[in-house]
């Protein structure tokens, strides 16, 4: 399944000031992330271990990893299965999310509502820090329900 390709974005209404690069930053941010958090592949923790290494490092940006390990698409096979059933509640639009209040577009867009669009967002560690916590903050509430669900459901099951 293919959750974002950047392609998408730099086609059609993209901003011309910018590069195509920016039409997969809000996309690498959140891949990124979902690395750094032990829901990617075993695609990047094994065959691209030294450069998962590299961006927990610091020493390249999340979009500079996410050029060097992919094609500028988000795939279910750059996740793990945690990583893909997470990403395929929060990573969409708020009307196919379902049970999530926002998806993950939302939630960039809410941090970076300054910004002239959500290509025109650095590819900085700076704003991946912004944004991170949220992400967090959304992993957390999705596992935790999930949990409650499947205690509460096993009382009959």
């Amino acid at each position: 399944m293919k959750y974002d390709d950047a392609s998408w974005h730099y086609s059609g209404d993209f901003p011309k000031d910018l590069p195509n690069e920016a039409g997969s930053t809000h996309i690498a941010m959140y891949a990124a992330w979902s690395a750094l958090n032990g829901l990617a592949s075993e695609y990047h923790t094994d065959e691209c271990g030294a450069e998962l290494a590299a961006l927990r490092a610091r020493e390249v940006t999340p979009r500079e990893w996410f050029d060097r390990v992919s094609d500028g698409k988000l795939t279910d096979e750059d996740l793990s299965e945690a990583g893909n059933r997470f990403t395929a509640a929060y990573y969409v639009t708020n009307t196919q999310a379902g049970s999530l209040s926002d998806s993950y577009l939302e939630d960039y867009a809410g941090v970076f509502w300054a910004a002239t669009s959500l290509y025109h967002v650095a590819d900085t560690w700076t704003n991946f820090d912004a944004i991170a916590p949220i992400i967090l903050k959304r992993y957390r509430w999705f596992t935790t329900r999930k949990s409650a669900l499947r205690k509460f459901l096993g009382k009959w099951f």
